[in-house]
Protein backbone atom coordinates (compact mmCIF):
# COMPACT_ATOMS: atom_id res chain seq x y z
CA UNK A 1 0.00 0.00 0.00
CA UNK A 2 1.13 3.67 -0.76
CA UNK A 3 1.87 5.84 1.89
CA UNK A 4 2.16 10.23 2.08
CA UNK A 5 2.75 12.41 4.78
CA UNK A 6 2.11 16.29 4.57
CA UNK A 7 4.33 17.31 7.18
CA UNK A 8 4.05 20.77 9.24
CA UNK A 9 1.56 22.58 6.98
CA UNK A 10 1.41 25.91 7.94
CA UNK A 11 -2.52 25.83 8.49
CA UNK A 12 -4.86 23.02 7.61
CA UNK A 13 -8.62 23.83 7.09
CA UNK A 14 -10.40 20.93 7.54
CA UNK A 15 -14.52 22.19 7.11
CA UNK A 16 -15.02 18.84 9.26
CA UNK A 17 -18.25 20.68 10.53
CA UNK A 18 -21.67 22.20 8.83
CA UNK A 19 -20.85 25.49 10.30
CA UNK A 20 -18.51 27.41 7.92
CA UNK A 21 -16.93 28.98 11.23
CA UNK A 22 -16.83 26.34 13.36
CA UNK A 23 -14.25 23.66 10.88
CA UNK A 24 -10.82 22.85 12.53
CA UNK A 25 -8.36 25.13 11.80
CA UNK A 26 -4.70 23.45 12.26
CA UNK A 27 -1.81 25.46 12.57
CA UNK A 28 1.64 23.76 11.93
CA UNK A 29 -0.09 20.66 10.89
CA UNK A 30 0.51 16.85 9.42
CA UNK A 31 -1.89 15.06 7.56
CA UNK A 32 -0.80 10.99 6.72
CA UNK A 33 -2.19 9.34 4.21
CA UNK A 34 -2.19 5.44 3.38
CA UNK A 35 -3.30 4.09 0.58
CA UNK A 36 -6.30 6.35 -0.69
CA UNK A 37 -7.51 7.36 2.95
CA UNK A 38 -6.86 9.94 5.51
CA UNK A 39 -4.89 7.58 8.47
CA UNK A 40 -4.07 10.77 10.72
CA UNK A 41 -4.34 14.28 11.01
CA UNK A 42 -3.52 16.60 13.40
CA UNK A 43 -0.21 19.50 14.95
CA UNK A 44 2.53 18.19 13.41
CA UNK A 45 4.21 17.62 16.74
CA UNK A 46 1.69 14.53 17.74
CA UNK A 47 2.57 13.02 14.60
CA UNK A 48 3.64 9.28 15.90
CA UNK A 49 7.15 8.45 14.72
CA UNK A 50 6.23 5.31 13.26
CA UNK A 51 4.44 7.17 10.72
CA UNK A 52 6.79 9.68 9.79
CA UNK A 53 9.29 6.55 9.04
CA UNK A 54 6.70 4.47 7.25
CA UNK A 55 5.61 7.74 4.51
CA UNK A 56 6.97 6.52 1.10
CA UNK A 57 6.52 9.86 -0.17
CA UNK A 58 6.72 13.26 2.13
CA UNK A 59 5.81 17.22 1.04
CA UNK A 60 7.41 19.46 2.94
CA UNK A 61 4.26 21.86 3.84
CA UNK A 62 5.95 24.77 5.73
CA UNK A 63 4.81 27.85 4.34
CA UNK A 64 1.52 26.18 2.63
CA UNK A 65 -2.20 25.95 3.25
CA UNK A 66 -4.18 22.86 2.92
CA UNK A 67 -7.74 22.58 2.80
CA UNK A 68 -10.70 19.59 1.46
CA UNK A 69 -10.38 19.01 -2.25
CA UNK A 70 -12.28 21.32 -4.53
CA UNK A 71 -15.74 19.86 -5.68
CA UNK A 72 -17.24 21.08 -9.39
CA UNK A 73 -20.77 20.10 -9.59
CA UNK A 74 -21.58 21.61 -12.80
CA UNK A 75 -19.39 21.62 -15.90
CA UNK A 76 -19.68 21.09 -20.18
CA UNK A 77 -16.00 20.28 -20.48
CA UNK A 78 -16.37 19.87 -24.67
CA UNK A 79 -17.17 23.51 -24.74
CA UNK A 80 -13.52 24.19 -23.59
CA UNK A 81 -12.91 24.06 -27.45
CA UNK A 82 -15.02 27.16 -27.96
CA UNK A 83 -13.39 29.65 -25.74
CA UNK A 84 -14.19 33.08 -26.73
CA UNK A 85 -15.48 32.59 -30.17
CA UNK A 86 -16.91 35.29 -31.94
CA UNK A 87 -20.47 36.07 -32.43
CA UNK A 88 -21.74 34.72 -29.51
CA UNK A 89 -19.25 36.70 -26.79
CA UNK A 90 -22.22 39.22 -25.90
CA UNK A 91 -25.02 37.04 -26.40
CA UNK A 92 -27.44 36.20 -23.59
CA UNK A 93 -28.37 32.39 -23.32
CA UNK A 94 -30.75 31.23 -25.57
CA UNK A 95 -29.16 33.45 -28.38
CA UNK A 96 -25.86 32.16 -27.13
CA UNK A 97 -26.65 28.67 -27.67
CA UNK A 98 -28.12 28.75 -31.00
CA UNK A 99 -24.72 29.98 -32.28
CA UNK A 100 -22.92 27.51 -30.58
CA UNK A 101 -25.19 24.29 -31.72
CA UNK A 102 -23.79 24.32 -34.97
CA UNK A 103 -20.27 24.34 -34.46
CA UNK A 104 -20.85 21.75 -31.29
CA UNK A 105 -22.84 19.18 -34.24
CA UNK A 106 -18.86 18.26 -35.32
CA UNK A 107 -18.04 17.59 -31.98
CA UNK A 108 -16.00 14.23 -32.98
CA UNK A 109 -14.33 11.48 -30.44
CA UNK A 110 -11.22 12.56 -30.06
CA UNK A 111 -12.77 15.80 -29.54
CA UNK A 112 -14.28 15.16 -26.58
CA UNK A 113 -11.69 13.20 -24.89
CA UNK A 114 -8.69 16.21 -25.67
CA UNK A 115 -11.45 19.14 -24.31
CA UNK A 116 -12.38 16.77 -21.10
CA UNK A 117 -8.23 16.38 -20.65
CA UNK A 118 -7.87 20.15 -20.89
CA UNK A 119 -10.66 21.23 -18.69
CA UNK A 120 -9.59 18.64 -15.91
CA UNK A 121 -6.20 20.12 -16.25
CA UNK A 122 -7.26 23.43 -14.92
CA UNK A 123 -9.38 22.23 -12.43
CA UNK A 124 -6.40 20.11 -11.17
CA UNK A 125 -4.35 23.29 -11.25
CA UNK A 126 -7.06 24.75 -9.26
CA UNK A 127 -7.11 22.88 -6.28
CA UNK A 128 -9.77 21.22 -7.15
CA UNK A 129 -10.37 17.26 -7.27
CA UNK A 130 -13.86 16.19 -7.76
CA UNK A 131 -15.78 17.05 -10.40
CA UNK A 132 -19.35 16.26 -12.51
CA UNK A 133 -19.43 17.02 -15.98
CA UNK A 134 -22.87 17.14 -18.57
CA UNK A 135 -22.34 15.92 -21.58
CA UNK A 136 -25.74 16.29 -23.47
CA UNK A 137 -24.26 15.80 -27.46
CA UNK A 138 -23.43 12.97 -28.74
CA UNK A 139 -23.12 13.51 -32.91
CA UNK A 140 -20.27 11.57 -35.08
CA UNK A 141 -19.74 8.48 -32.80
CA UNK A 142 -19.14 10.16 -29.66
CA UNK A 143 -19.86 8.30 -26.36
CA UNK A 144 -19.99 9.07 -23.14
CA UNK A 145 -16.76 7.10 -22.53
CA UNK A 146 -14.66 9.56 -24.66
CA UNK A 147 -14.95 11.50 -21.29
CA UNK A 148 -14.58 8.30 -18.79
CA UNK A 149 -11.51 7.53 -20.73
CA UNK A 150 -9.95 10.88 -20.87
CA UNK A 151 -10.60 10.97 -16.58
CA UNK A 152 -9.26 8.29 -16.01
CA UNK A 153 -5.83 8.98 -17.58
CA UNK A 154 -5.53 12.61 -16.11
CA UNK A 155 -6.74 10.74 -12.36
CA UNK A 156 -9.95 13.13 -11.83
CA UNK A 157 -12.81 11.79 -9.40
CA UNK A 158 -15.43 11.93 -11.60
CA UNK A 159 -18.96 11.93 -11.96
CA UNK A 160 -20.23 11.63 -15.85
CA UNK A 161 -23.59 12.64 -16.52
CA UNK A 162 -25.41 11.10 -19.38
CA UNK A 163 -26.87 14.27 -20.76
CA UNK A 164 -29.26 13.88 -23.81
CA UNK A 165 -31.60 16.64 -26.15
CA UNK A 166 -35.16 15.29 -27.52
CA UNK A 167 -36.92 17.96 -28.61
CA UNK A 168 -35.42 19.95 -31.85
CA UNK A 169 -36.98 23.03 -33.05
CA UNK A 170 -39.60 21.25 -35.37
CA UNK A 171 -41.25 19.97 -32.13
CA UNK A 172 -40.73 23.61 -30.24
CA UNK A 173 -37.38 22.83 -28.71
CA UNK A 174 -34.38 24.97 -29.01
CA UNK A 175 -31.41 23.24 -30.53
CA UNK A 176 -31.53 21.78 -34.16
CA UNK A 177 -33.29 18.55 -35.21
CA UNK A 178 -30.26 17.47 -36.18
CA UNK A 179 -28.88 17.29 -32.77
CA UNK A 180 -31.44 15.78 -31.11
CA UNK A 181 -31.29 11.76 -30.41
CA UNK A 182 -34.46 9.17 -30.03
CA UNK A 183 -35.73 8.69 -26.61
CA UNK A 184 -35.58 5.06 -26.92
CA UNK A 185 -31.84 5.01 -27.41
CA UNK A 186 -31.31 7.60 -24.66
CA UNK A 187 -33.11 5.20 -22.11
CA UNK A 188 -30.90 2.21 -23.12
CA UNK A 189 -27.62 4.08 -23.34
CA UNK A 190 -28.67 5.20 -19.96
CA UNK A 191 -28.77 1.86 -18.43
CA UNK A 192 -26.08 0.56 -20.23
CA UNK A 193 -23.58 3.41 -18.83
CA UNK A 194 -24.77 3.07 -15.23
CA UNK A 195 -24.91 -1.00 -15.53
CA UNK A 196 -21.05 -0.86 -16.62
CA UNK A 197 -19.50 2.09 -15.18
CA UNK A 198 -20.98 3.66 -12.36
CA UNK A 199 -19.88 2.61 -8.34
CA UNK A 200 -21.51 3.28 -5.35
CA UNK A 201 -18.78 2.31 -3.47
CA UNK A 202 -16.68 4.17 -0.63
CA UNK A 203 -13.84 6.03 -2.42
CA UNK A 204 -15.51 5.51 -5.85
CA UNK A 205 -13.17 7.51 -8.69
CA UNK A 206 -16.12 7.02 -11.57
CA UNK A 207 -20.06 7.23 -11.24
CA UNK A 208 -22.99 8.08 -13.61
CA UNK A 209 -25.59 10.19 -13.69
CA UNK A 210 -28.50 10.74 -15.87
CA UNK A 211 -29.38 14.01 -16.73
CA UNK A 212 -31.35 14.92 -19.76
CA UNK A 213 -30.53 18.65 -20.95
CA UNK A 214 -33.18 21.32 -19.96
CA UNK A 215 -37.14 21.71 -20.25
CA UNK A 216 -36.30 23.56 -23.59
CA UNK A 217 -34.44 20.40 -24.90
CA UNK A 218 -36.16 17.58 -23.67
CA UNK A 219 -39.92 16.13 -23.49
CA UNK A 220 -41.91 15.28 -19.99
CA UNK A 221 -41.90 12.03 -20.76
CA UNK A 222 -38.04 11.43 -21.41
CA UNK A 223 -37.56 13.55 -17.49
CA UNK A 224 -39.84 10.60 -16.18
CA UNK A 225 -38.50 8.07 -17.71
CA UNK A 226 -35.07 8.91 -16.63
CA UNK A 227 -36.23 9.80 -12.92
CA UNK A 228 -37.51 6.32 -13.27
CA UNK A 229 -34.09 4.48 -14.41
CA UNK A 230 -32.31 6.06 -11.92
CA UNK A 231 -34.46 5.01 -9.27
CA UNK A 232 -34.35 1.59 -10.56
CA UNK A 233 -31.17 1.32 -9.50
CA UNK A 234 -31.89 1.26 -5.65
CA UNK A 235 -29.28 2.18 -2.99
CA UNK A 236 -26.88 2.44 -6.01
CA UNK A 237 -26.49 6.39 -5.57
CA UNK A 238 -27.45 6.92 -9.16
CA UNK A 239 -28.23 10.54 -9.17
CA UNK A 240 -30.67 12.93 -11.76
CA UNK A 241 -29.24 16.26 -13.36
CA UNK A 242 -30.61 18.67 -15.12
CA UNK A 243 -30.36 22.88 -15.73
CA UNK A 244 -33.02 24.81 -14.12
CA UNK A 245 -34.20 28.47 -14.21
CA UNK A 246 -31.21 29.46 -15.73
CA UNK A 247 -32.47 33.30 -16.56
CA UNK A 248 -35.90 34.99 -17.47
CA UNK A 249 -36.16 33.47 -20.84
CA UNK A 250 -36.10 29.93 -19.27
CA UNK A 251 -38.96 31.03 -16.80
CA UNK A 252 -40.88 32.88 -20.08
CA UNK A 253 -40.82 28.84 -21.54
CA UNK A 254 -41.94 26.87 -18.55
CA UNK A 255 -44.92 29.08 -18.22
CA UNK A 256 -45.92 29.43 -21.99
CA UNK A 257 -45.54 25.31 -22.76
CA UNK A 258 -46.15 23.63 -19.10
CA UNK A 259 -47.88 26.36 -17.42
CA UNK A 260 -45.59 26.39 -14.53
CA UNK A 261 -42.78 27.60 -12.91
CA UNK A 262 -39.77 25.20 -13.74
CA UNK A 263 -39.58 24.44 -9.81
CA UNK A 264 -43.19 23.39 -10.19
CA UNK A 265 -42.45 21.42 -13.23
CA UNK A 266 -39.74 19.66 -11.67
CA UNK A 267 -41.98 18.65 -9.08
CA UNK A 268 -44.99 17.30 -11.45
CA UNK A 269 -42.11 15.11 -13.18
CA UNK A 270 -40.80 13.80 -9.68
CA UNK A 271 -37.47 15.59 -10.33
CA UNK A 272 -37.58 16.73 -6.62
CA UNK A 273 -35.40 14.93 -4.03
CA UNK A 274 -32.20 14.23 -2.19
CA UNK A 275 -31.37 12.44 -5.51
CA UNK A 276 -31.39 15.46 -7.91
CA UNK A 277 -29.73 18.45 -8.05
CA UNK A 278 -29.97 21.62 -10.83
CA UNK A 279 -27.90 23.88 -12.26
CA UNK A 280 -28.00 27.25 -11.71
CA UNK A 281 -31.23 28.26 -10.12
CA UNK A 282 -30.87 32.06 -10.90
CA UNK A 283 -34.53 32.61 -10.74
CA UNK A 284 -35.86 30.14 -8.24
CA UNK A 285 -38.69 32.21 -6.62
CA UNK A 286 -39.80 31.71 -3.10
CA UNK A 287 -41.76 28.70 -3.17
CA UNK A 288 -39.09 27.21 -5.43
CA UNK A 289 -36.39 27.56 -2.71
CA UNK A 290 -39.10 25.74 -0.39
CA UNK A 291 -39.89 23.14 -2.40
CA UNK A 292 -35.86 22.39 -2.78
CA UNK A 293 -35.59 22.59 0.96
CA UNK A 294 -38.14 20.39 1.89
CA UNK A 295 -36.81 17.86 -0.78
CA UNK A 296 -33.74 18.28 -0.37
CA UNK A 297 -32.83 18.83 -3.89
CA UNK A 298 -29.45 20.04 -4.77
CA UNK A 299 -28.66 23.10 -6.60
CA UNK A 300 -25.57 24.09 -8.76
CA UNK A 301 -24.66 27.73 -8.24
CA UNK A 302 -22.48 28.77 -11.72
CA UNK A 303 -21.88 32.27 -10.66
CA UNK A 304 -19.41 33.31 -13.55
CA UNK A 305 -21.38 31.30 -16.15
CA UNK A 306 -24.52 33.51 -15.15
CA UNK A 307 -22.41 37.23 -15.29
CA UNK A 308 -21.17 35.90 -18.50
CA UNK A 309 -24.45 35.25 -19.69
CA UNK A 310 -26.08 38.42 -17.47
CA UNK A 311 -28.60 35.64 -16.02
CA UNK A 312 -28.76 37.24 -13.28
CA UNK A 313 -27.63 36.49 -9.42
CA UNK A 314 -28.91 33.58 -7.94
CA UNK A 315 -30.32 33.92 -4.57
CA UNK A 316 -27.41 31.94 -2.77
CA UNK A 317 -27.77 33.50 0.54
CA UNK A 318 -31.69 32.45 1.01
CA UNK A 319 -31.33 28.98 -0.57
CA UNK A 320 -28.76 28.14 2.64
CA UNK A 321 -30.57 29.58 5.02
CA UNK A 322 -33.97 27.57 4.05
CA UNK A 323 -31.54 24.46 4.20
CA UNK A 324 -31.33 23.72 0.21
CA UNK A 325 -27.96 21.74 -0.19
CA UNK A 326 -25.30 24.18 -2.51
CA UNK A 327 -22.82 23.77 -4.47
CA UNK A 328 -20.46 25.20 -6.49
CA UNK A 329 -20.35 25.11 -10.86
CA UNK A 330 -17.50 26.55 -13.09
CA UNK A 331 -20.20 25.64 -15.78
CA UNK A 332 -19.16 25.23 -19.46
CA UNK A 333 -15.74 26.94 -20.90
CA UNK A 334 -18.00 28.43 -23.39
CA UNK A 335 -19.83 30.47 -21.08
CA UNK A 336 -17.26 31.15 -18.25
CA UNK A 337 -14.46 30.81 -20.02
CA UNK A 338 -12.55 29.12 -17.62
CA UNK A 339 -12.91 26.15 -14.89
CA UNK A 340 -10.35 27.61 -12.50
CA UNK A 341 -12.41 26.81 -8.97
CA UNK A 342 -10.38 29.54 -6.54
CA UNK A 343 -11.65 31.57 -8.82
CA UNK A 344 -15.27 30.41 -8.77
CA UNK A 345 -15.32 30.51 -5.49
CA UNK A 346 -13.71 34.16 -5.15
CA UNK A 347 -16.62 35.33 -7.92
CA UNK A 348 -19.31 33.69 -5.19
CA UNK A 349 -18.41 35.32 -2.35
CA UNK A 350 -18.30 38.48 -4.20
CA UNK A 351 -21.42 38.58 -6.14
CA UNK A 352 -23.26 37.60 -3.38
CA UNK A 353 -21.95 40.87 -1.47
CA UNK A 354 -22.76 42.63 -4.41
CA UNK A 355 -26.12 41.26 -4.56
CA UNK A 356 -27.82 41.50 -1.62
CA UNK A 357 -26.71 45.58 -1.73
CA UNK A 358 -29.24 45.31 -4.94
CA UNK A 359 -31.99 44.03 -3.02
CA UNK A 360 -35.05 46.42 -1.99
CA UNK A 361 -35.50 47.25 1.67
CA UNK A 362 -36.80 45.20 3.80
CA UNK A 363 -39.12 45.49 7.00
CA UNK A 364 -38.15 43.12 9.44
CA UNK A 365 -39.60 43.41 13.29
CA UNK A 366 -40.80 46.82 12.38
CA UNK A 367 -37.84 47.78 11.15
CA UNK A 368 -36.31 48.72 7.82
CA UNK A 369 -33.75 47.30 6.58
CA UNK A 370 -31.95 48.08 3.40
CA UNK A 371 -30.23 45.55 1.32
CA UNK A 372 -26.78 46.61 1.50
CA UNK A 373 -27.20 46.43 5.33
CA UNK A 374 -25.61 42.60 5.24
CA UNK A 375 -23.44 43.76 2.81
CA UNK A 376 -20.09 41.71 3.46
CA UNK A 377 -21.87 39.83 5.66
CA UNK A 378 -23.62 38.13 2.69
CA UNK A 379 -21.47 35.65 2.26
CA UNK A 380 -17.45 35.20 3.96
CA UNK A 381 -14.52 33.82 2.29
CA UNK A 382 -15.29 30.32 4.31
CA UNK A 383 -18.67 30.37 3.23
CA UNK A 384 -17.87 30.42 0.03
CA UNK A 385 -15.46 27.47 0.42
CA UNK A 386 -17.97 25.58 2.37
CA UNK A 387 -20.12 25.50 -1.04
CA UNK A 388 -16.73 24.69 -3.09
CA UNK A 389 -16.03 21.90 -0.86
CA UNK A 390 -18.53 20.59 1.56
CA UNK A 391 -21.39 21.65 0.08
CA UNK A 392 -20.49 20.18 -3.14
CA UNK A 393 -19.87 16.59 -1.91
CA UNK A 394 -23.25 16.57 -0.44
CA UNK A 395 -25.09 18.28 -3.70
CA UNK A 396 -23.10 14.95 -5.57
CA UNK A 397 -24.40 12.46 -2.74
CA UNK A 398 -21.30 11.76 -1.86
CA UNK A 399 -20.27 11.55 1.96
CA UNK A 400 -16.28 10.39 1.63
CA UNK A 401 -15.37 13.88 0.06
CA UNK A 402 -15.27 17.64 0.93
CA UNK A 403 -13.53 17.68 4.12
CA UNK A 404 -10.80 16.10 5.73
CA UNK A 405 -10.93 13.85 8.76
CA UNK A 406 -9.49 10.45 9.45
CA UNK A 407 -11.56 7.85 7.18
CA UNK A 408 -12.33 10.28 4.58
CA UNK A 409 -10.45 10.10 0.94
CA UNK A 410 -6.89 11.44 0.15
CA UNK A 411 -8.58 14.33 -1.89
CA UNK A 412 -6.52 18.02 -0.97
CA UNK A 413 -5.37 20.43 -2.01
CA UNK A 414 -2.03 23.01 -1.08
CA UNK A 415 -1.70 26.29 -1.55
CA UNK A 416 1.69 28.04 -1.48
CA UNK A 417 1.16 31.28 1.04
CA UNK A 418 4.60 32.38 0.16
CA UNK A 419 3.75 33.72 -3.31
CA UNK A 420 2.99 37.13 -4.72
CA UNK A 421 -0.57 36.91 -4.31
CA UNK A 422 -0.71 36.20 -0.48
CA UNK A 423 1.64 38.85 0.49
CA UNK A 424 0.16 41.13 3.35
CA UNK A 425 -3.05 38.50 3.68
CA UNK A 426 -1.62 35.22 4.58
CA UNK A 427 0.24 36.52 7.81
CA UNK A 428 -3.24 37.91 8.94
CA UNK A 429 -5.45 34.51 7.92
CA UNK A 430 -4.59 32.21 5.53
CA UNK A 431 -7.92 30.83 4.92
CA UNK A 432 -10.19 33.77 3.90
CA UNK A 433 -6.76 35.22 2.38
CA UNK A 434 -6.97 32.38 -0.62
CA UNK A 435 -10.18 34.00 -2.17
CA UNK A 436 -10.00 37.68 -0.75
CA UNK A 437 -6.36 38.33 -1.79
CA UNK A 438 -5.58 35.45 -4.63
CA UNK A 439 -6.98 32.90 -7.22
CA UNK A 440 -3.82 31.16 -6.99
CA UNK A 441 -3.06 27.91 -8.71
CA UNK A 442 -2.11 24.82 -6.43
CA UNK A 443 1.22 23.93 -5.55
CA UNK A 444 0.29 20.67 -4.93
CA UNK A 445 -3.34 18.49 -5.72
CA UNK A 446 -4.12 15.05 -4.27
CA UNK A 447 -6.82 13.03 -5.33
CA UNK A 448 -7.58 9.33 -3.67
CA UNK A 449 -4.30 9.37 -2.39
CA UNK A 450 -1.85 10.22 -5.44
CA UNK A 451 -0.36 13.02 -6.07
CA UNK A 452 -1.49 14.68 -9.84
CA UNK A 453 -0.10 18.18 -9.26
CA UNK A 454 3.40 18.30 -7.56
CA UNK A 455 5.13 21.59 -7.60
CA UNK A 456 2.78 23.20 -10.12
CA UNK A 457 3.22 20.87 -12.55
CA UNK A 458 0.50 17.84 -13.87
CA UNK A 459 2.03 14.85 -13.12
CA UNK A 460 -0.51 12.40 -15.27
CA UNK A 461 -0.37 14.42 -19.07
CA UNK A 462 2.11 16.78 -20.99
CA UNK A 463 0.26 20.02 -20.43
CA UNK A 464 2.17 21.11 -23.78
CA UNK A 465 1.44 19.26 -26.26
CA UNK A 466 -2.17 18.09 -24.75
CA UNK A 467 -2.56 22.01 -25.16
CA UNK A 468 -1.62 22.29 -28.91
CA UNK A 469 -3.78 19.36 -30.15
CA UNK A 470 -6.33 21.25 -28.15
CA UNK A 471 -5.85 24.61 -29.96
CA UNK A 472 -5.37 22.61 -33.09
CA UNK A 473 -8.97 20.81 -33.08
CA UNK A 474 -10.71 24.00 -31.93
CA UNK A 475 -9.82 26.02 -34.51
CA UNK A 476 -10.90 22.46 -37.15
CA UNK A 477 -14.09 22.58 -35.19
CA UNK A 478 -15.11 25.79 -35.94
CA UNK A 479 -13.94 26.32 -39.76
CA UNK A 480 -15.79 23.43 -40.44
CA UNK A 481 -19.19 25.02 -39.33
CA UNK A 482 -18.36 27.77 -41.38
Amino acid sequence: MSSLLIHHATCIACFDHTDPAKGRELADASLFVRDNRIEWIGPAAALPPALREEAADTIDARGHLVTPGLVNTHHHMFQSLTRAVPGVQDAELFGWLRGLYPIWAGLTPEMVRVSTQVAMAELLLSGCTTSSDHLYIYPNGVRLEDSIEAAQQIGMRFLATRGSMSVGQSAGGLPPDSMVEREDAILKDSQRLIETWHSAAHGAMLQVALAPCSPFSVSPDLMRQSALLARSFQGQGVRLHTHLAENDHDIAYSREKFNKTPAQYAQALGWLGDDVWHAHCVKLDDEGISLFAASRTGAAHCPCSNMRLASGIAPVRRMLNAGVPVGLGVDGSASNDGAHMVNEARQALLLARVGRALMPPETRNGQTFFGCDLGPAEMTARDALHIATRGGAQVLGRQDIGHLAVGMCADFALFDLRTLGFAGGAVHDPVASLLLCASPQAAYTVVNGRVVVREGQLTTVDLGPLVERHNRLALALVEAAR
